[in-house]
Parts: structure tokens; C-alpha cells; sequence
């Protein structure tokens, strides 16, 4: 065997690409820094673990998205995972789940990645809807302070139906003031 030839060997044995469908995950490696990092609590990338156990990237990668998926590591955020979830998993499980993990396909891998946009989107607007909230209770506050009547909750409009409310709303009391008779000396109605 040339030199060349058991170069690429090595390479191939020890960093196998994410291409190839017979790339081989140390299992055993995986476990166990798995388990360490559930010991920890730390926040770790798929490369962490590919550089630790000196596998590819893109293979850990998918390994630890089906096992996210499988609810075995908790997904903090793109690309970034916590194994805490992992610290109880004996071996046999682990094995079972990852054999599962690693049978994703395209559809499914599209269908995961989608789920997880949809859920940091969901936690950017409950951001934004919680700001909004803390804004208007900052202005309420405000307005309270000095004695303003903020009025009533304005109804939103899925709930209104378009039939007109059979409760008519009260005139605030600056209005009130100008449309009663005893203000003016008259009707009210400009008809004198």
C-alpha cells in the first residue's frame, strides 16, 4: 500500500464526509461526550462534538437533530444544543434512538428545520407582543397618574360581527359637559 493510498485511508477512517452513506459515527464516542456534556449543562455546536470524537460535522450535525427530534437533547437555538435531557439515557436507549435518528430523510430533515423556524418565529413575536403589553401598561400607569380616564378596552375587531352593540358606549365626561341642555341654555340640538 503507497503512502498516498494509506493517507487517505486514515483521513477517511477518522473524518468521514457527511456524503457518504456508510459514514461510520463512533457511537460509543458520541455517548459518552454526550453524557459528559449533560454533566455540565453546557451549550454546544455539532463541530464541539465532531472535533471531540474526530468525526465530520455534517454527520454529528444530523445525528444530533434526529436526536433532538427524538426529544433525547434540547434545542436552544440554530445549530446549538443542551443535553440535559441525556444525563438518565442508558446505552441500549441511545442506540435505539440514534439508529432512528440517522433513518431522517430530506423530507423530514425539510419538515424539522421548518418546525424549528416556526418556533423561533413564534418565540420573536411572543417577544414582541409581551413588549407591546409592557408598553401599554407603562402608558395606562401614565395616564392614571394624572388622573386620565383611559376609557374602556376597545373591542377587537374579530369579535365584533357587524351587528351594532345594543349597549351604547358612555360619552366621556369632557363630551358630556358640551352635549348637555344646562351647559348652553338651550335644546342642545342648535334648533333655538
Amino acid at each position: 500500500m503507497s503512502l498516498k493510498r494509506s493517507h487517505a485511508a486514515g483521513i477517511r477512517t477518522s473524518f468521514p464526509s457527511g456524503s457518504e452513506s456508510g459514514g461510520k459515527l463512533g457511537r460509543q464516542e458520541l455517548y459518552d461526550e454526550l453524557k459528559k456534556l449533560a454533566q455540565s449543562g453546557q451549550v454546544f455546536a455539532p463541530v464541539d462534538i465532531a472535533l471531540a470524537i474526530g468525526a465530520s460535522e455534517a454527520l454529528v450535525s444530523r445525528s444530533l437533530l434526529g436526536l433532538a427530534a427524538e426529544g433525547y437533547l434540547e434545542k436552544v437555538d440554530t445549530g446549538k444544543y443542551r443535553a440535559t435531557p441525556f444525563a438518565e439515557i442508558p446505552q441500549a436507549e441511545f442506540l435505539k434512538a440514534l439508529a432512528r435518528a440517522s433513518k431522517t430523510d430530506s423530507t423530514r430533515q425539510r419538515d424539522l428545520s421548518e418546525i424549528a423556524r416556526l418556533k423561533q418565529n413564534n418565540d420573536v413575536m411572543r417577544t414582541k407582543l409581551l413588549a407591546a403589553i409592557a408598553e401599554r401598561d407603562h402608558y395606562l400607569a401614565a395616564l392614571r397618574q394624572h388622573g386620565i380616564d383611559a376609557g374602556p378596552a376597545p373591542v377587537p375587531a374579530a369579535a365584533s360581527t357587524g351587528a351594532p352593540s345594543a349597549v351604547p358606549s358612555p360619552p366621556s365626561p369632557e363630551l358630556a359637559a358640551v352635549d348637555s341642555p344646562n351647559s348652553s341654555g338651550g335644546s342642545g340640538d342648535g334648533s333655538s
